[in-house]
Formats: structure tokens, C-alpha cells, sequence
């Protein structure tokens, strides 16, 4: 059983930066695959970036290339999403997610995760 904890969300200039902590309980958390989502308001939940085990394979979506870095800290049980150069459209909820039994190939896909946090919001004014 893993519990997800999401914070460092807030209000933020275009341009700005924010940087989210998902702190997670549980021993399974060194083996998981860890994904950060968003879900803007009417939209479907959205692919952000993903983190296996070990850190050093990283996935992420074309929308945040260049902007956005995942990173995690295993003997802290946390994962971290630095979000620079933010952007409107940035704007939702954003989610982490974990997932013990997760295949990397299917780790941008929400329906694979197994554990979720309850999301911190995320704005961005123009």
C-alpha cells in the first residue's frame, strides 16, 4: 500500500516557476514507478512526466520538454516536479501516481497507476 501526498501547487506568473513534492508512504515506494499527471478543468487527465526506480530513465510529455524535470529522492519517499518557465496553459489539478507493478512502456497512461494523491492546484496568470 502506498499513500500519496502532493504539495507546493499554487498561483504563479506566466513565466514563474513552482516546484511540487509528492511525499509518499509505504515501502514499496523505492520500487515504483512514479508519474506525475494534470487534469485542467474540462479536460481529461493528462500525461506530465514519469520516473522509474532507479531515476535515471525519464519520460515526459512534448508540452513541458525543456521547461519540466522529475526527480526523486528515495531515502526521503519523495518525488519533485520543477516546473520552470510556466505557461496558461499549465493551468490544473496536478496528480502524482504511483505504480508498483507498472511497465515502463505503459507508464504514461493513468489507467496503470495503482496509488493517487488528491492533487494540488496548479494556476498560472497571464
Amino acid at each position: 500500500q502506498v499513500q500519496l501526498v502532493e504539495s507546493g501547487g499554487g498561483l504563479v506568473q506566466a513565466g514563474g516557476s513552482l516546484r511540487l513534492s509528492c511525499a509518499a508512504s509505504g515501502r514499496t515506494f523505492s520500487a515504483a514507478i512514479m508519474g506525475w499527471f494534470r487534469q485542467a478543468a474540462g479536460k481529461e487527465r493528462e500525461f506530465v512526466m514519469a520516473i522509474n526506480w532507479r531515476g535515471d530513465n525519464i519520460k515526459f510529455a512534448s508540452s513541458v520538454k525543456g521547461r519540466f524535470t522529475i526527480s526523486r529522492d528515495n531515502a526521503k519517499n519523495t518525488v519533485y516536479l520543477q516546473m520552470n518557465n510556466l505557461e496558461p496553459e499549465d493551468t490544473a489539478v496536478y496528480y502524482c501516481a504511483a505504480g508498483a507493478r507498472l511497465r515502463w512502456n505503459d507508464a504514461t497512461l493513468p489507467s496503470k497507476y495503482e496509488y493517487w494523491g488528491q492533487g494540488t492546484q496548479v494556476t498560472v496568470s497571464s
